[in-house]
C-alpha cells in the first residue's frame, strides 16, 4: 500500500522560532505528540513532546522563553508519498521513531504517517508488530 493512501494529511507545522509553550499548546489542541518543523516552506526538523520534556524542561529551560529550534531534532528522517508502507515501517524501525513526515516529489510536506496509520490501514500485523518490537527494544527507549 502506498504511503499517500494511508498518511494523515492534516498536519500542524510549527516554525523554529515558535516558543516551546506555543508548540506544546499546538500539540495539545491537535491531540498529537509530534510536530514537523518548517521554515520557508521546507522541513527543517521535528519536535516531539519528549523533545520538549528531555531537551528543555528537564534541563531547566523555560518553555515560555525557549524556541522550538533549541529542542527540535534536526536530523531529517522522512519518507516520500509514493513509497510503499513497508518502507515507512522499515525507516521507523531503523531509526527508533513512531512517526515520519511525508514529502512529495518537490520535497514539500504533504502529511505524516504513524505506526497507528500503518496498523489501522495496512492490516499487515507482522510488519507493524515487528516495527513496534524493534522500536521498543531499542536502547534509546529504555
Amino acid at each position: 500500500m502506498r504511503i499517500r493512501d494511508i498518511m494523515t494529511t492534516e498536519v500542524e507545522l510549527v516554525h523554529p522560532d515558535t516558543l516551546l509553550r506555543d508548540a506544546a499548546q499546538k500539540m495539545r489542541d491537535a491531540d498529537t505528540g509530534f510536530l514537523p518543523v518548517g521554515e520557508d516552506d521546507r522541513l527543517v526538523g521535528t519536535l516531539t513532546d519528549r523533545d520538549i520534556t528531555i531537551r528543555a524542561v528537564a534541563e531547566g529551560h523555560d518553555p515560555k522563553v525557549v524556541r522550538v529550534r533549541e529542542a527540535m531534532s534536526d536530523k531529517l528522517i522522512y519518507c516520500m508519498e509514493d513509497q510503499d508502507s513497508s518502507e515507512a515501517a522499515e525507516l521507523m524501525a531503523e531509526n527508533d521513531i513512531r512517526r515520519l513526515p511525508v514529502l512529495n516529489s518537490d520535497k514539500r510536506l504533504v502529511g505524516v504517517i504513524s505506526l497507528g496509520d500503518l496498523a489501522a490501514q495496512t492490516g499487515d500485523d507482522d510488519v507493524v508488530g515487528q516495527t513496534i518490537q524493534d522500536i521498543s527494544s531499542s536502547p534509546s527507549n529504555s
